[in-house]
């Protein structure tokens, strides 16, 4: 296929994920709309008086239509801005600053131990395929990958803080930190995404590269007498890399935005925590804010994935 074309799949891709990322907005907006209560009753609390009500329902306009307001909200996100905070009356821009770049950290850092671990252990159970090898990952990650978020972030929790003593119950980060003690805060809520993530990418990836293992190309090596170790290596692999690649994105995607339990589980300051306190203080425009962000990491990281694939799988651009 010639560049033009690859870069026309490329574009339409691009505005696939456009309209992907404007129904997700749609979708934010309309579901914090739709909660049921007064969102200024719930702000004010017993301070609820009809005077401090109505102005709060001023400063959020919401006597005026909600698709007004919508495109109102969403221009502003745009443009970088995100409004005010209900609850503290800081600029929202300002309180996620942070908070974004500490999730970032958390998800960048257990990507480093799952991404290698994941691909590495798929790649040795395809490798030893229905030996004791193979069995026995398996049976490692469906443990991991029955256990819930939570449940496996107490467990590391009790076990690393309160019996061991090797790290902090509560992570937290201060910029006075230097990087091995940001390390050592994290490596609690840090393995714990790392050992669910790493369960799924696993199998995923050990399917994969067992999927081309059966290929006629495959097999016509494997009747030459090449040994099952360069037949992965030497031609399962470098075919199986577009869909590892997809599963390395999808696998980034779920680091950056399932970390909202393990941050509440370890009392971690990102995003994820700062969502949690916006919906329990019902602070409508920062829990829009932090919820279009995930969905719009979300989205681009999966829109990336897809694009890798195209660019690295030919028969995906060819027509159908």
């Amino acid at each position: 296929m010639s560049d033009t074309s690859i870069t026309a799949l490329v574009l339409k891709r691009l505005a696939s994920g456009l309209v992907t990322l404007l129904i997700v907005s749609l979708l934010v907006f309309v579901g914090t709309e739709i909660l049921p209560g007064d969102v200024a009753q719930a702000v004010l609390g017993q301070q609820a008086t009809p005077e401090a009500v109505q102005a709060i329902r001023d400063e959020l306009g919401l006597e005026r239509p909600a698709l007004i307001r919508y495109f109102e909200w969403l221009g502003g996100f745009v443009q970088g801005d995100l409004g005010r905070s209900l609850v503290s009356g800081r600029e929202i821009s300002e309180m996620i600053g942070q908070r974004l770049r500490n999730t970032f950290f958390l998800a960048a850092m257990a990507a480093v131990i799952a991404i290698p671990l994941s691909v590495g252990l798929g790649l040795l159970a395809a490798l030893y395929e229905g030996r004791l090898t193979d069995k026995s990952i398996s049976i490692f990650t469906l443990i991991f990958v029955s256990l819930p978020d939570f449940l496996l972030g107490y467990i590391l929790l009790l076990v690393g803080a309160v019996v061991l003593g090797w790290f902090p119950a509560l992570s937290k980060l201060t910029d006075s930190m230097t990087f091995w003690q940001q390390l050592n805060a994290v490596a609690l809520p840090c393995l714990t995404l790392a050992l669910v993530t790493s369960s799924h990418t696993m199998r995923l990836t050990r399917a994969a590269v067992l999927s081309v293992m059966h290929q006629p190309y495959v097999e016509m090596a494997a009747l030459k007498g090449a040994s099952r170790r360069r037949i992965i290596l030497r031609h399962a692999l470098p075919n199986a890399l577009s869909p590892i690649l997809n599963i390395v994105m999808l696998t980034l995607a779920f680091l950056v935005v399932g970390v909202v339990v393990v941050e509440a589980v370890f009392n971690y300051s990102g995003m994820g925590r700062l969502m949690i306190d916006a919906v329990s203080k019902r602070d409508m425009p920062l829990v829009q804010a932090c919820g279009l962000i995930f969905a719009s990491v979300y989205v681009l990281l999966n829109l990336t994935a897809d694009i890798l694939s195209l660019l690295t799988n030919p028969r995906r651009r060819r027509p159908k």
